[in-house]
C-alpha cells in the first residue's frame, strides 16, 4: 500500500488541540511511529500517515544548490511532506546577520549539520570562523573551507575576541561612512563564528565560560547589523548549561534554532518559554527509525538493522515548528580511511572567503598567522610591548570587555586540564575522578564539576 492518508482535525473554536504523539500512534495501529507526521496550531491540527517513513533519505540534488539564495537563505534539508528546510543566515530587508542554534543529544547529526552548513558558507562567500571543541574530530574536511579552524578552548576564545574586535572596527568605519545598515560584499563580507560542541566552552565551571558568554551575548545583540553573526552546536539537558539562560533565551527567540535529539528538561524549558505553540508536542526520535515488536524469550531475536535517524528534528524558530525534518544525508555511508570525498565535494573547489584585510589590523596575529590554543590566546589578549594590543582596542582609545563578574579576565588562565596535571604531578599512585574533583576543587581555583574534570581526563589521555 502506497497511499498517503491526510485527516484535517477541528476542536471547538476557543479550544487548543493537545495530543501525545506516540499514545496517537498506538490508537491509530500504527506500529512505526516515523510514519506518522502531525501539526498542530491553534484549534486546527494536521495528520498526515505515511506508508513509511518520508525522511529515511533526504539527499542533496546538487552541491551548487547549498550557495545562499536572494533571500539570505541555505537550504539544508527537507520536511515530512517534501517542502524545503531553510535557514536564514542573511537578512537582505534589514541587512542583519542571523544567530543560530542547533541543540541535540549525542549522535543526533549535528556535526554532520554543521558541515552543511559550513560548506553553505563556504559556497555564499561567508568568512566563517570555526571552532572544533571536539579536538577536530566534528569536522575534519573543514580545515582548509573555512577562514580560520581552531580545536581549542583558548583558540575558540581568540575567535570570539577577534570577531568582536572586527565588529567593533565595522562600527566605527561605518558610522564615519554614515551608514546604518550592513550591505552584504559592500565592501565587507559576511563574518560568522561557528562552535562546535559548544557546551564545553559554556557549562558550569568551564575555565572561560563567562568571559565566552559576554562575547556571545554581545555579539548576537550588536553585530548583526554590522554584518558579524553566530553559530551554536551543543548538547545540553537544560539551557542553564549554557552560559546561563538569559544568554541562551535571547538568542532562541530571535535566531534560527534547530532541535534534534532533545532531553525532556529542554523540551518542557522551549514550552515554558514561549518558543512552541500552547499545546504543541514535538514527536520524540528515536535512535533508530522503524517498527518495534515485542520479543518472546522463546523466539529468535533478529539484529536490529534499523537506520539511524541522524539529523531529523525541528527547525522550531520556522513556519512550521510542529513538521518533523531532516538534514541532507551526507557524505559515504560508511567510514573512510581520512577525509570523506564526498563531503569534501560539499565544500567545493578555490579557497574560503576571507576576513577585509582593512579588518587585518584589528583583527591582530592571531587571525593573520591562524593560531590556535596558547598561542592564539596569548597574541589575542597579551600583547607585547611597543605592539597595539588586543586587536587594536588601545590604539582606538577602547578597553577590554568584562564578563558579567565585573573584571577583565583577559590574563591567561589556567585550564581544568591545568589544574588536574598539577595535581597528578603531586601524588605517587592512581586516583579516581571523584579523589581527582576534590583535590582539583581544594586548589583554590574556580569550582569545577565531575563532568568537567571526566572531559579534562579524555581530553588529556
Amino acid at each position: 500500500m502506497n497511499r498517503i492518508y491526510e485527516l484535517t482535525v477541528e476542536a471547538p473554536p476557543g479550544d487548543i488541540i493537545t495530543y501525545d504523539p506516540v499514545r496517537l500512534a498506538d490508537a491509530m495501529r500504527i506500529d512505526d511511529p516515523s510514519r506518522l507526521a502531525i501539526e498542530a496550531m491553534g484549534s486546527r491540527a494536521l495528520v498526515t500517515v505515511y506508508p513509511s517513513d518520508p525522511l529515511a533519505d533526504v539527499r542533496l540534488p546538487d552541491p551548487e544548490l547549498l550557495a545562499m539564495d536572494e533571500q539570505g537563505r541555505i537550504w539544508i534539508g527537507r520536511y515530512h511532506n517534501g517542502r524545503k528546510v531553510y535557514v536564514q543566515l542573511y537578512d537582505p530587508a534589514s541587512g542583519s546577520a542571523q544567530r543560530l542554534l542547533v541543540f541535540g543529544t549525542t549522535g543526533a547529526g549535528k556535526s554532520t549539520l554543521a558541515q552543511i552548513i559550513l560548506a553553505a558558507m563556504k559556497r555564499s562567500g561567508i568568512a566563517t570562523f570555526y571552532g572544533d571543541l571536539k579536538e577536530g574530530q566534528s569536522a575534519p574536511e573543514a580545515r582548509g573551507n573555512v577562514d580560520w579552524s581552531v580545536y581549542s578552548q583558548e583558540g575558540v576564545m581568540a575567535q570570539l575576541h577577534t570577531a568582536w574586535c572586527v565588529m567593533k572596527d565595522r562600527a566605527a568605519r561605518y558610522a564615519a561612512a554614515g551608514r546604518s545598515k550592513f550591505l552584504r560584499d559592500r565592501p565587507d563580507p559576511l563574518l560568522y563564528t561557528v562552535i562546535d560542541e559548544a557546551n564545553r566552552l559554556l557549562e558550569k565551571g568551564a575555565p572561560y565560560r563567562d568571559e565566552a558568554t559576554f562575547y556571545i551575548k554581545d555579539i548576537g545583540r550588536t553585530g548583526r547589523s554590522l554584518g558579524v553573526g553566530i553559530a551554536l552546536l551543543a548538547q545540553a539537558g537544560h539551557l542553564d548549561e549554557l552560559g546561563g539562560s538569559d544568554t541562551m533565551r535571547a538568542m532562541l527567540k530571535e535566531g534560527e534554532v534547530l532541535l534534534l535529539r532533545w532531553t525532556s528538561s529542554m523540551m518542557q524549558q522551549l514550552v515554558a518559554d514561549g518558543l512552541l505553540p500552547p499545546g504543541q508536542k514535538l514527536a520524540p526520535i528515536p535512535k533508530r527509525a522503524g517498527a518495534t515488536r515485542l520479543i518472546s524469550q522463546f523466539e529468535t531475536e533478529a539484529d536490529d538493522d534499523r537506520p539511524g535517524t541522524q539529523g531529523t528534528g525541528y527547525r522550531i524558530s520556522g513556519p512550521y515548528p510542529g513538521a518533523k525534518m531532516r538534514a541532507f544525508n551526507v557524505g559515504t555511508p560508511v567510514p573512510t580511511e581520512g577525509l570523506d570525498p564526498e563531503i569534501l565535494t560539499l565544500y567545493g573547489d578555490g579557497p574560503p572567503a576571507a576576513l577585509e584585510k582593512a579588518a587585518w589590523p584589528v583583527a591582530g596575529r592571531a587571525y593573520v598567522d591562524k593560531l590556535d590554543s596558547d598561542a592564539a590566546y596569548a597574541a589575542a589578549f597579551t600583547p607585547k610591548d611597543g605592539e597595539e594590543g588586543r586587536g587594536g582596542d588601545r590604539a582606538r582609545g577602547r578597553t577590554s570587555p568584562a564578563p558579567a563578574g565585573g573584571t577583565p579576565q583577559h590574563s591567561p588562565q589556567r585550564t581544568i586540564a591545568d589544574r588536574v596535571m598539577a595535581v597528578l604531578e603531586t601524588v605517587d599512585g592512581p586516583m579516581d575522578a571523584h579523589a581527582l574533583l576534590e583535590a582539583v576543587n581544594a586548589d583554590g581555583g574556580r569550582p569545577v564539576k565531575l563532568g568537567s574534570i571526566r572531559n579534562a581526563l579524555s581530553d588529556l589521555r
